[in-house]
């Protein structure tokens, strides 16, 4: 096999912020397994508060990439193990990898992924749209610039409740709200009425994600529930959500990729867990590999695409919530770049 990668800083429609920061780019790592001609890409968005850079991955890929490059690909999920203990501390780089070896895979099958996992897209939920914190004429002007089944609204600040109640005047659609871990319990008590008021369908992270203590109550009095993101990043959280969480949010950049995130699906299913499988503003090529595995769980935020000015992938076509894939082996994505080709 061998790897190629490329660095996009891949531009925002606009700035977009949430409890931790605001950001007008999002950069993004790309990568490629060549083998016999066929070609598999994956791709991982870096996060700032996970301290993993694109740097960092090009960094690893390239001190690592004799063994990466040595592996004889049969099955993805061999392939993800053997990175798994190759890169212990890069789980993002691992990732992106991870979905190059089942594009790949799914090329070499000749099948779109979703067909290899035998499910059925009609069985997909429709993706959110993500309103980030701004001024509430700002958020207000972004909801009739894009009308939508529902939204997830970025909370955390000084006038949470206003928000949700203006908006709420404002649209009949489906509200999901996520603090991203900015509240704190008193917060909550004073503003959960007015979630509930407004028919919030779900609370993502609204703690701290080592509060445990404070979701456990908030476990008991909350009647919308409540998805652990920050809470449940590796296949190990799951095991603590009972109890505390009614949900777990899968991000495939932060859990290792495709892989690990069919297991995490699996234990939660197990432990009677709603599912949400989020973004981290992926472009066409991290949003496909979602949406092969949309089938498999209850919430879908998977509005990369839909937030990025910059496009370096088609494949993915959105119309008011729901998605459609081209239907091509693998991912289903083709780069638009010619420097990918």
């Amino acid at each position: 096999m061998k790897i190629r990668y490329w660095h996009y800083n891949l531009r925002f429609r606009y700035p977009f912020t949430i409890s931790k920061g605001t950001k007008t780019c999002q950069p993004t790592l790309i990568v490629e397994i060549d083998h016999l001609g066929l070609k598999g890409y994956g791709e991982a968005p870096a996060i700032n508060y996970y301290d993993i850079t694109v740097e960092k991955m090009i960094a690893d890929l390239e001190k690592y990439r004799p063994m990466i490059e040595k592996f004889a690909l049969t099955t993805p999920d061999r392939y993800w193990h053997y990175l798994h203990h190759l890169i212990p501390g890069n789980p993002f780089l691992v990732c992106a990898l991870d979905i190059a070896a089942w594009d790949l895979f799914g090329k070499m099958q000749r099948k779109p992924l979703y067909e290899i996992w035998k499910l059925d897209m009609a069985k997909a939920p429709v993706t959110d749209y993500t309103i980030g914190m701004d001024s509430i004429e700002r958020m207000i002007e972004k909801i009739k610039e894009k009308p939508w089944p529902v939204y997830k609204i970025k909370l955390g600040g000084a006038r949470d409740m206003e928000i949700i109640e203006v908006l709420r005047e404002k649209t009949g659609a489906g509200i999901r709200v996520d603090a991203n871990a900015a509240w704190q319990m008193g917060d909550m008590m004073k503003i959960l009425p007015s979630l509930r008021e407004a028919r919030v369908e779900l609370i993502e992270q609204p703690l701290a994600k080592d509060d445990w203590d404070g979701m456990k109550e908030l476990y008991r009095q909350s009647e919308i529930p409540l998805i652990a993101d920050e809470s449940c990043v590796y296949e190990k959280g799951v095991e603590k959500c009972p109890g505390h969480f009614h949900g777990i949010n899968i991000k495939l950049t932060k859990c290792g990729g495709i892989t690990p995130a069919l297991r995490m699906i699996e234990r939660a299913r197990q432990l009677n867990l709603q599912i949400m499988l989020g973004c981290m503003n992926e472009s066409s090529i991290g949003s496909a590999a979602m949406a092969n595995l949309s089938p498999l769980v209850d919430y879908l935020d998977m509005d990369g695409p839909l937030l990025l000015a910059d496009e370096i992938a088609t494949g993915i076509s959105y119309d008011y919530g729901k998605f459609t894939l081209s239907g091509k082996p693998g991912l289903g994505v083709e780069p638009k770049d010619q420097s990918l080709n």
